[in-house]
């Protein structure tokens, strides 16, 4: 099962923002992305269907940069 959820990072450990689906000790995977970066914050805004990792890569690319910043 996968799920997306809001957490607080505070003394070193990450807080859910509500209840979790598992029972106590059960092992998960977790993958953590802040909140806070401009790509994130405006991912699905344009219809883009790939990953917040692969807009972030495109973003940065120089080969997609304008002539004049390149």
């Amino acid at each position: 099962m996968s799920i997306t959820v809001d957490a607080i990072y505070e003394g070193g450990v990450l807080k859910p923002a509500g209840p979790l689906p598992w029972k106590d000790g059960e092992r998960v995977r977790v993958e953590i992305s802040s909140l806070e970066s401009p790509l994130l914050k405006a991912y699905g805004l344009m219809g883009f269907k790939g990953t917040a990792a692969e807009a972030e890569s495109f973003a940065l690319d120089p080969e997609f940069l304008p002539e004049e910043a390149r």
